[in-house]
């Protein structure tokens, strides 16, 4: 149990930078940061979803 905390500690701050650069690109009016910010939350999403199945 211990290790799905530990990985989870990477996968969390990642959805929430993502979501940050997501909402920075669009106030900054740039394409390119809110498609890295999406991207990195759907790697945040998918990464808890593939460690909560081990």
């Amino acid at each position: 149990m211990k290790k799905y905390y530990k990985k989870m500690l990477y996968f969390v701050p990642a959805i929430l930078f993502g979501a940050f650069m997501f909402v920075y690109g669009g106030y900054d009016d740039s394409p390119g940061a809110q498609l890295l910010g999406l991207v990195l939350v759907v790697i945040g999403v998918v990464g808890l979803i593939k460690n909560k199945k081990d």
